[in-house]
């Protein structure tokens, strides 16, 4: 049963022309994505959110094949947010589902964020050991 979505991809870091880069890399490989039709896209342009954090993000709406697709889209490029358009049932409401997504992706990128947190922590505790030697 082919489904129809609108998705959200954010990107975040440093530094700008990374951002550029990785938002371009993910929108190529989601156009070759087997299962996806992409529909419209519309890529914000990069901004500075802090003194060394950019961002920019991708509204997205794509056909997807099948529910197996919605799911490994969802775990590949991680969404921050997924509104299902069609179909509006599955056998009952498709909120249920659609509510689920968005709580497994709420949770994956909390995970991301303080997985990154860690990481940057480990490089500045390495800086400074190397300072002190």
């Amino acid at each position: 049963m082919k489904l129809k979505i609108k998705a959200i991809i954010e990107i975040a870091g440093f530094p700008e022309e990374h951002i550029k880069k990785v938002m371009n890399e993910v929108m190529e490989n989601l156009e070759k994505e087997k299962g996806i039709q992409v529909i419209t896209k519309d890529v914000a342009e990069v901004k500075k959110v802090q003194e060394t954090l950019w961002s920019t993000f991708a509204d997205l709406e794509l056909q997807l094949d099948d529910m197996e697709v919605l799911t490994n889209f969802c775990f590949n490029y991680m969404p921050s947010s997924v509104e299902i358009i069609e179909p509006l049932k599955l056998d009952g409401e498709i909120k249920p589902i659609e509510n689920m997504i968005n709580d497994l992706l709420a949770r994956l990128h909390n995970f991301t964020m303080y997985l990154k947190n860690l990481q940057a922590e480990n490089i500045l505790l390495k800086k400074q050991l190397e300072e002190r030697k």
